[in-house]
């Protein structure tokens, strides 16, 4: 139960329990515990809290006007009961959005960093945008409203998910896992969390592992490299636990209508802005003036950079301050069809300009800010690379027509999430979303998207690693695996590509262990919390809009004492029927071992429902399947295999019996 503040009546910021853990210990339902099952989602967890005594006079000070930051200013509103007017977001660019980017036109093309795959589960994110109103919907509408009228209308999948030998489908119908692989998955989804500090991916698993379809279908869907955190690959098994059914044609994922800028931050923001939040862009927060009392932490002041001179933004007594720490999409250098990105950013520290300076100064005054340098300092084990591809007709599209589960010009789902070269030195992939990808985009106008994993190799055809490659070049890689290289001058003649090389875009993946992030609201602080992808929370993973808005909607609810929990990830990791069908999938959609006596105990059940359909169609072949399943474990001729063969048939019958 929640403690009393003696001033206001309201629980205090130490007697919260904010962030839910649903890990940390048995839960069961007594007189003390009011509040659901920690990882429970549902109508009775969308409620708002009530905001308790307001403080006259608080403002809000946002660092970042990514989703983290918006996230941070909708709940200040929504739940917290401030007014717009008292929140402000300071942006070192020049517009909202942070990664979530989206810009160019068809001229001199359009450009998007990276896309947004989508799942049913991200609770938070979906809590937010049911109360954003729609991008194009009428009044009344949101903008989950316009997702789902997308989505249930023009289901995602892939018909050519995997590819190779210069545009040969490769087959990829189930994720081809020997027992050995399989056995290996198992065990670290049964491996504890604190076990895995600092260990790697390519550490772990065997090497036959990372050529199999599971890892190409894995690594290029979710942008891991073999070095990175297997801790964080963990995570993702089990947050995504649910989907692994539909992992090989994507048809678990579903997508917006448009880029990521126009589909979420420009609804959003138009929102926070009728509401009276001001955006200050062109300011460089980095570092924040502190005063420290009996092993508490009060943010006092933001230090800036505006226009090139410094300022100090005062934050009074009852305000409070929220930071991005870190950033994927830093340092991003640009390209174009004849010119090479060229980086400003080394391997090394990302300096002082950086976005990443303020989580740098941070972790100088005290270990509860994390470490950093575990993320940002190794560039070349971070970056990878994307290209945006401005298409009129061409080879090229007559290609993609080709791959395309539905034309690329009927406004439905074109390659249903992105198509992966396997024998490309780089990992090349690239993807053709709902048209038109923008708005503004021209009827005749397509647009692409690409990126690769390896950026120290060279390519198949152009003998160059891919950030040393001109649009022009990259395109021509393309082809190449596309089958349709003769014809790159007819391609490249009605294409337009520009680059992004960014050398922190998976940081974020880099091994680390526990302390290196920081959490929302570190020990001792009173006023700050930290968003983003840099920071630590129960369970959730990163790299997802939905861990962005988490890491807002605990910070939001801490600061301002909000009696409210924010629910750990949706308990489908658990659910029985979940964890079934997981099996199947990973034992290449053959039954799992002990599959065919789970029929048999409950085939004529009430529960019978939950199981995957056998190949079998007659009761006979199952019992004689089991019996073997049976032997293989018990061993031939063993009393203990005639005494179970014996009890399952009498179980079964005794379900059929209607007087029992």
């Amino acid at each position: 139960m929640n403690r009393a503040d003696s001033n206001t009546g309201g629980p205090t910021q130490a007697s919260l329990r904010v962030e839910a853990n649903v890990g940390e210990s048995f839960w069961r339902k007594g007189a003390k515990d009011t509040l659901p099952p920690p990882d429970m989602m549902g109508p009775y967890m969308r409620n708002r809290p009530v905001p308790g005594t307001q403080v006259p006079g608080r403002k809000a000070w946002i660092i970042g006007s990514g989703i983290a930051g918006l996230a941070a200013a909708f709940y200040l509103i929504r739940d917290g009961g401030m007014k717009g007017e008292d929140i402000t977001i300071l942006d070192s660019l020049r517009v909202a959005g942070g990664s979530l980017d989206g810009s160019g036109n068809a001229e001199d093309g359009y450009i998007v960093r990276g896309g947004r795959e989508m799942n049913w589960n991200y609770d938070n994110f979906w809590d937010l945008f049911q109360d954003v109103p729609a991008l194009e919907l009428p009044a009344g509408y949101s903008v989950l409203d316009e997702y789902r009228w997308v989505n249930d209308n023009d289901p995602n999948w892939s018909k050519a998910r995997l590819m190779h030998k210069q545009g040969q489908i490769r087959d990829f119908a189930t994720l081809g896992l020997s027992k050995s692989h399989q056995w290996e998955i198992v065990k670290l989804l049964l491996k504890r969390k604190e076990d895995l500090d600092d260990i790697t991916i390519e550490e772990y698993f065997s090497k036959s592992f990372l050529e199999t379809n599971f890892w190409y279908l894995w690594r290029s869907m979710f942008a891991f490299e073999n070095w990175q955190s297997l801790l964080e690959m963990k995570l993702y098994m089990h947050r995504f636990l649910d989907a692994i059914d539909g992992l090989a044609d994507m048809s678990a994922l579903v997508f917006p209508k448009y880029n990521q800028y126009d589909s979420f931050v420009v609804p959003l923001t138009r929102m926070l802005q009728e509401r009276g939040v001001r955006v200050r862009f062109d300011t460089h927060a980095h570092d924040l003036d502190m005063r420290e009392e009996n092993g508490n932490r009060t943010v006092t002041a933001i230090r800036c950079k505006v226009a090139d001179r410094e300022e100090a933004i005062a934050v009074g007594t009852h305000d409070v301050v929220f930071a991005l720490t870190g950033s994927m999409t830093e340092g991003t250098a640009y390209g174009d069809m004849d010119n090479v990105p060229v980086l400003a950013r080394g391997n090394g520290e990302p300096g002082e300009d950086s976005d990443w300076a303020l989580w740098q100064n941070l972790a100088k005054k005290s270990p509860v800010f994390g470490k950093p340098g575990k993320f940002c300092g190794d560039a070349a084990r971070s970056m990878w690379e994307s290209a945006t591809l401005t298409c009129k007709p061409s080879p090229l599209i007559d290609r993609l027509k080709e791959l395309a589960v539905n034309d690329p010009y009927s406004g439905k789902t074109v390659t249903g999430g992105i198509i992966t070269f396997t024998d490309s030195n780089w990992v090349m992939s690239f993807t053709c979303n709902r048209q038109p990808h923008f708005p503004d985009q021209p009827d005749d106008v397509l647009v692409l998207w690409v990126y690769a994993l390896l950026m120290d190799k060279d390519g198949n055809h152009i003998k160059k690693p891919m950030p040393a490659c001109t649009g022009r070049e990259i395109l021509a890689e393309l082809c190449h695996h596309l089958g349709i290289a003769g014809q790159i001058d007819a391609v490249a003649a009605n294409t337009k590509v520009r680059l992004a090389l960014m050398p922190y875009i998976t940081a974020q993946f880099m091994p680390r262990a526990a302390g290196d992030r920081p959490h929302v609201v570190p020990q001792g602080c009173t006023n700050l919390a930290l968003l983003g992808q840099f920071v630590e929370t129960s369970n959730d993973i990163i790299f997802t809009m939905e861990s962005s808005v988490r890491t807002a909607r605990i910070g939001v609810y801490t600061l301002l004492g909000l009696p409210k929990q924010v629910a750990d990830i949706s308990p489908t990791q658990y659910d029985i029927r979940n964890i079934l069908k997981g099996a199947r999938a990973l034992n290449n959609n053959e039954p799992f071992p002990g599959e065919r006596l789970l029929h048999r105990v409950l085939g004529n059940s009430y529960y019978a429902h939950v199981l995957p359909p056998l190949p079998e169609n007659n009761e006979e072949t199952l019992r004689e399947r089991a019996e073997a399943e049976l032997s293989s474990l018990l061993g031939k001729g063993s009393q203990a295999l005639v005494a179970a063969s014996g009890w399952l048939a009498r179980w079964s019958e005794g379900l059929r019996d209607k007087s029992k």
